[in-house]
């Protein structure tokens, strides 16, 4: 099932919704294939998403031991004011507690 994830600064969380539900995570590591979708025609944010078509490579608050399989490629950049990401898709994401995102590879990838 289609979800979407996206920052909720208010209260310092990140979001993933689905049709079914709602539910926040400190954190949350995306195993698996990500799309950005932009909504500029939304009234009010979020306007831009990050989504995945399978809601079970959604990992929320995943382990340190588990992290240690990725290494940082770079960041996923939103520009609030242009309603842009620097990167439209991609493979892993982790999403950190700092409100950073970051686009991994897979250890054995490299």
């Amino acid at each position: 099932m289609k979800s979407k994830i996206h920052r909720c600064n208010c209260r310092n969380v990140w979001s993933i919704q689905n049709r079914n539900k709602k539910i926040t995570a400190n954190t949350i590591l995306l195993d698996g294939e990500w799309f950005a979708e932009l909504k500029p025609e939304r009234s009010c944010d979020p306007k831009g998403f990050v989504t995945t078509n399978k809601s079970q490579e959604i990992i929320l608050n995943p382990s340190f031991s588990y992290l240690k399989n990725f290494k940082k490629a770079g960041k996923l950049i939103y520009d609030k004011k242009s309603i842009n990401f620097n990167i439209i898709n991609g493979k892993y994401l982790f999403f950190d507690e700092d409100g950073t995102c970051y686009i991994l590879k897979k250890e054995q990838e490299l």
